[in-house]
């Protein structure tokens, strides 16, 4: 358990890290991100997802995981 803490742990970090470096370049709107960034944050996201399930399932609430799902099928959408 505590392994699985610390690598969720680390990649929220990870992921906060990249929201900070695409805030800083782009200001107050993501709207400018190139697709393939996009692309590649909804991947790194349905990763993490699926590989924490167990630990997330009470963390995120039903309208939380559908609004992720909805993200990652769709990242496009959303800027």
């Amino acid at each position: 358990f505590n392994a699985e803490e610390k690598d969720l742990l680390e990649s929220i970090s990870a992921l906060k890290s990249a929201v900070t470096v695409l805030s800083k370049h782009h200001g107050d709107s993501l709207l400018q991100v190139p697709r393939s960034h996009m692309l590649s944050v909804a991947a790194t996201l349905q990763y993490q997802l699926r590989r924490h399930a167990s630990l997330l399932q009470g963390s995120l609430t039903p309208s939380e995981r559908r609004v992720a799902a909805a993200f990652v099928q769709a990242p496009q959408d959303y800027f």
